[in-house]
This record gives C-alpha cells, structure tokens and sequence, in this order.
C-alpha cells in the first residue's frame, strides 16, 4: 500500500470513528475468504460495513476522536465492524460468532462508551432500530383501534338487546 493510499484509509476511518452509532472490534484469524464476504453482506444488509486495516493505521486514526480510549483492542489480525443503527453492527457481529468461532469479539465503542465483550453482547440481545420503531407504530394505532371499538359497543349492545326483546315477545 502506497503512502497516498494508507493517508486516504487514515482519513476514512477517522471519519468512520468520529460518525458511527456503534463500533465492534473483533479478531478474524483464521476465517475463509467466503466466511469473511458472508460476514461482510450481512453487514452490509443491516446498513453498515466491515473494514481491516492495519492496526498501526487504525491507532492513528483513532487519535482525537471520541473513541479513542479502544486503541488497545487494536492487536492481532482485527477487524472493524461498524453502523449507524446502534444496535446492528453488535448483533450480526454476535450472531456471526456464535456460527464461526474463528470470529472473536474484543469489545467496541459506542459513542464515547468503551464496550468490553459482555457489553457488545447485550448491546446485541436489544431489539434493532426497526424493531422499536414497528413497536412504537403498534402503541400508537391501539388506542386508535381501542377507541374505535369503545365507540362502536355501545350501538351493538343496544342491537343485542332489540334482538332479545324481540325474541323473548315472539316466544
């Protein structure tokens, strides 16, 4: 890699450290070219990505940002997994693991949270940002369907008794 290229990956990742929701720094020593790719779309479908840079490089780029206090994780073939939705890039990272002992979660960053292992795990049970906004949507339309049933009883309660009245003069 030439002087030009590791100066444009610096800038990158200190762009990446600087703006992301959440930050997973895992060890990947060992994974196949076709475990790494699957890793990486699935990544990638939850609106985030994976990067490997060298951890030389990462550690500078990690110099004035919010996350910096995670240079020590930066040891050993690692790699970056990050996204805006707080939540995503923990969970497939997790996920992931479980399936492919050869990825290890370190830790991560969120915000200027430092992540140990156990926390990117439970960052990882939450539900996703799609998942609380679908919930949100259910709370707000039950009331709507609450009241709309509340109002349209009392009209059916007087039918059933028409109905019974009717039926008890006719026997």
């Amino acid at each position: 890699m030439d002087r030009a290229a590791k100066k444009k990956l610096v800038a990158t990742l200190n762009e990446v450290f600087k703006d992301t929701g959440v930050i997973v720094v895992a060890h990947y020593s060992g994974m196949t070219v076709a475990q790494m790719t699957e890793y990486r779309s699935r990544i990638k479908e939850a609106g985030g990505a994976v990067k490997v840079a060298k951890n030389r490089l990462a550690k500078i780029a990690l110099k004035e940002t919010p996350v910096e206090a995670i240079t020590n994780l930066f040891s050993g073939p690692t790699c970056i997994a990050y996204s805006d939705d707080p939540v995503a890039a923990a969970k497939i990272t997790v996920e992931f693991s479980k399936d492919n002992k050869q990825l290890v979660v370190l830790g991560g960053a969120m915000g200027a949270t430092v992540l140990d292992i156990d926390a990117v795990k439970s960052l990882a049970a939450l539900p996703s940002l799609d998942e609380l906004r679908g919930k949100l949507v259910g709370l707000i339309q039950a009331p709507a369907s609450k009241i709309a049933r509340i109002v349209n009883e009392p009209g059916t309660q007087i039918a059933r008794v028409l109905q019974a009245k009717s039926t008890q003069d006719a026997a």
